[in-house]
């Protein structure tokens, strides 16, 4: 390969570098946080548009103009998104529930392609011992699960405090402070 080549190489890189930073800039943080299946779709297009351009198969402009136009269509995405008429249910899903009061949700775990040990897995990530502790736990759009406590479950447990919050958790609980190995989220319940 010429020196000339390479050089050319190494000018388009450093220019689609500068035009990539000025994409990111105007498309937002979201861009570089957790993707969404449509950030997923837009940051591989973009790679593949990036790819083309560095090592020559296509012109500066032409994948410029690639660029600006995905860029364009993801900044569509995030306003049409942005406004509740129903497009963001289209463009961007909604969350899956995994578990509803304390009950594994069949349904929502089989949309995710998740088994119960994976669910299991999510909930010992947010600290949960007990599933009976969850009030709501979902897929968010992103793929992050996030979990939902019962009152009475929080990190200060208002239950320890008496009162209407500590009737709620007897109710919930049946009076049993350790939950049954099938209830389990924790270590304890591989173990027993």
């Amino acid at each position: 390969m010429e020196v000339h080549e390479l050089l050319m190489t190494a000018l388009r890189g450093f220019g689609v570098y500068a035009l990539m930073l000025v994409v990111i800039r105007i498309t937002g943080k979201r861009s570089v946080g957790n993707f969404t299946a449509f950030d997923l779709l837009v940051a591989l297009m973009l790679g593949e548009v990036v790819d083309e351009i560095i090592y020559g198969d296509v012109t500066f402009a032409q994948g410029s103009v690639a660029i600006v136009a995905i860029a364009m269509a993801q900044y569509a995405n995030s306003w049409l998104s942005y406004w509740k008429h129903g497009f963001d249910r289209i463009l961007e899903g909604v969350p899956t529930i995994l578990v509803k009061d304390g009950k594994l949700q069949r349904d929502g775990m089989r949309k995710e392609r998740m088994n119960e040990k994976e669910v299991m897995a999510e909930l010992r990530h947010q600290q949960i011992e007990d599933i009976r502790e969850v009030k709501l736990a979902l897929v968010e759009n992103d793929g992050v699960v996030s979990v939902i406590r019962h009152k009475w479950a929080e990190p200060i447990q208002k239950a320890d405090l008496g009162g209407e919050h500590a009737k709620e958790k007897e109710r919930a609980t049946g009076g049993k402070d350790d939950p049954p190995a099938s209830r389990r989220t924790d270590a304890k319940k591989m173990i027993e």
